[in-house]
């Protein structure tokens, strides 16, 4: 398990946590309504996914990158030398840009990547919306710093670093920022690259360092005669986050599936994001989508009180994710598989109460029943925490939570026949 990344993130998701506060509390004050809680929630449930799957699947590009490093470097880097740590920022910076253009123009990178393009809005909680499967291919950009012979704790530190850097220009609060625009990666020229406009379309992927864009071609500025649309062209119409993950998987799948050519069949994976096969596109056509017409907000109708049970929610999952975290190298693998498991199914649920669905009010109402038992008959938490306090919480908590959901359904079905009764 990659317990570097994780025990990384758990530092840093109070400042990232806390500045999203400041955020929230300027867009109220604004009026500027830049945030919606469920895309806010969706987009940070992304975030939790995408930590636990790099905790669980890092160990992929560290052991490949030690691998390289140990077998095919011709050289190795002093570690202690500010030179060392230099060249590996900006070699990480190319090495990113390159990682961030293909995840854009081939199918199978873009079905890992399309996670972060598809919240509807631009704010900090969009910079924590990572994918969940990047661990399987993006290991691969980053061997030349292994075959140039910068160690790993240089490479792990310069990496966390660079992301780190990427959180800030997630943002509509700071306008063009002059010559810096120019030259580094800035909130400006980051709204373009998550817009879906034509004229933005797969700008502006460097990481920190404007140069690559502008050296390769794909710089574009921010202009004020095109508002930028937000999000993805084919929108995901869900606050699943696990069905964020992969859905366009899914999408390729079935286009693979149904291609007579077995060529076709290949290519649907590597072709630019949304070639089709010319015998599936004609059987199974598609009207071309435009952002000016098709674009409408996904907002399924849903109750004010089960919006603020999905937030007090989520809040409870975040501090959990947090103990995660932190026990990752004090319990078991399999324990930390099972904690992982349970909140990563705890945000798919959530994710179906936010869209008012039914089936999901009731899961979510099975959720924490099995919590309330689980907790009462082990007399512990996760961890092996068996602090009497925190078990007796855990059981309020949980059976508050069904009174609240019964309530909701209650609720629900009496209004339900009220109206077929008019």
């Amino acid at each position: 398990m990659d317990t570097t990344y994780g025990q990384a993130v758990a530092l840093a998701v109070p400042v990232f946590v806390t500045l999203i506060a400041v955020e929230i509390a300027v867009d109220r004050a604004r009026g500027s309504r830049y945030y919606h809680l469920a895309d806010a929630i969706n987009s940070l449930s992304c975030g939790i996914v995408s930590t636990g799957m790099r905790v669980f699947f890092g160990f992929i590009g560290l052991f490949t990158y030690e691998w390289t490093l140990t077998r095919l470097a011709p050289v190795r880097l002093p570690a202690g030398h500010w030179l060392t740590w230099l060249f590996a920022f900006v070699l990480f910076d190319l090495c990113y840009y390159w990682n961030h253009r293909l995840g854009h123009t081939v199918g199978l990178l873009w079905a890992a990547h399309s996670v972060h393009h598809q919240s509807e809005e631009f704010n900090l909680t969009t910079a924590l919306r990572q994918p969940g499967t990047g661990s399987f291919t993006s290991w691969l950009f980053y061997l030349p710093l292994a075959l140039c012979g910068v160690p790993v704790p240089v490479f792990l530190l310069v990496g966390v670093a660079q992301l780190f850097y990427q959180f800030w220009p997630h943002t509509r609060f700071i306008d063009r920022m002059g010559v810096l625009d120019r030259w580094i990666q800035t909130p400006s020229n980051h709204r373009v690259h998550h817009a879906q406009n034509d004229i933005y379309l797969d700008k502006n992927y460097v990481g920190v360092f404007l140069i690559w864009d502008h050296l390769f071609g794909t710089f574009q500025e921010e202009r004020a005669d095109e508002p930028i649309v937000y999000g993805v062209r084919g929108q995901l119409k869900s606050w699943n986050p696990v069905w964020a993950n992969v859905h366009y998987y899914w999408v390729m799948l079935q286009d693979s599936w149904r291609a007579t050519s077995w060529a076709d069949k290949l290519r649907v994976w590597f072709a630019p994001p949304g070639w089709r096969p010319p015998d599936v596109a004609a059987r199974f056509p598609k009207r071309p989508y435009d952002p000016r017409r098709d674009f409408s907000r996904f907002d399924p109708p849903r109750r004010l009180a089960l919006s603020l049970y999905v937030l007090a929610q989520f809040a409870l999952l975040m501090v959990a994710n947090s103990h995660f975290l932190a026990l990752l190298p004090k319990q078991s693998g399999a324990w930390n598989l099972a904690y992982f498991a349970f909140i990563m199914a705890s945000l798919v649920t959530l994710g179906g109460v936010l869209e008012n669905r039914r089936e999901f009010l009731i899961l979510e109402m099975a959720r924490v029943s099995l919590v309330c038992l689980a907790v009462a008959a082990s007399g512990a938490w996760f961890g092996g925490v068996r602090d009497a306090r925190v078990v007796w919480m855990v059981a309020a908590l949980a059976v508050a939570s069904v009174a609240t959901l019964a309530a909701a359904l209650w609720w629900g079905r009496g209004r339900a026949l009220a109206a077929g009764a008019t």
